[in-house]
């Protein structure tokens, strides 16, 4: 039987990288996005022209009718990743606005809601045995100057995705969260200048920033049927920074 992977926010980035990886791996790949057809259907093409089956779905899936209709236009869902990610503001709290942070909150947490709840009653459906990976962000453990509003919401996806593993694990579905460190993404490229790229590199083990690649190559590892005892664990991906701090 066909395994069929749903991942949120794939138009780029780490989705776009881990769609392409799931379809080398055999899943046929729901590619999600909001609002960039173009770059959806682009990761498609790269599926497909490397012998891969993927198909572009739009839904926003801070909207529970959208992602309800989403979920019924698939045959199956055997792996889920929750990837799409609300932009943070960047402030001190002093100078933040409450509308501000709540909307990156409740943001973060109606994108993972939705979709999970959907997905999950469609994986009892099936008989259990699915997975799901929440790609979160190192940032949760870290204080960083004006991010307060971006590590309270990966710390409460983090805290999510826990409750989740344990009620899932009664359908003999895994839950698991893997936590990236710096990346390169069109989302951080306006923050990465070659100074900032070699100050994380001489802060991690490896000596360099993530790829797309490395963080993608994660989440199809926890994915696989090898990881089918292992359920509720944040995997840190950080080119060894934790090592040096």
């Amino acid at each position: 039987m066909e395994r069929i992977a749903l991942i949120t926010g794939a138009g780029r980035g780490i989705g776009a990288a881990t769609a392409c990886e799931l379809a080398r791996h055999g899943y046929h790949v729901i590619v999600n996005y909001r609002s960039d057809t173009a770059a959806a259907e682009q990761v498609v093409e790269r599926i497909t022209a490397a012998g891969g089956r993927a198909r572009a779905v739009r839904a926003d899936v801070q909207d529970a009718q959208q992602v309800a209709r989403m979920i019924a236009d698939c045959p199956r869902v055997d792996a889920l990743v929750c990837n799409a990610n609300v932009p943070p503001p960047f402030a001190p709290l002093t100078e933040m606005a409450w509308d501000d942070f709540a909307g990156k909150l409740t943001g973060e947490l109606a994108a993972v809601f939705h979709v999970t709840r959907a997905a999950l009653a469609r994986m009892r459906e099936q008989g259990g045995g699915g997975r799901i990976v929440y790609v979160s962000s190192l940032s949760a453990d870290l204080v960083r100057q004006g991010a307060i509003a971006h590590a309270s919401a990966k710390a409460a996806l983090n805290v999510f995705a826990q409750h989740v593993a344990a009620e899932a694990g009664a359908w003999g579905v895994a839950v698991n969260t893997v936590a990236p460190g710096a990346v390169r993404t069109e989302g951080s490229a306006a923050v990465r200048t070659p100074e900032v790229e070699a100050e994380l590199g001489r802060a991690s083990v490896l000596g360099r920033m993530l790829d797309p690649e490395d963080v993608a190559a994660v989440v199809v590892a926890v994915l696989d049927g090898g990881f089918r005892a292992v359920s509720g664990v944040r995997i840190p991906v950080d080119a060894g920074r934790r090592v040096l701090t």
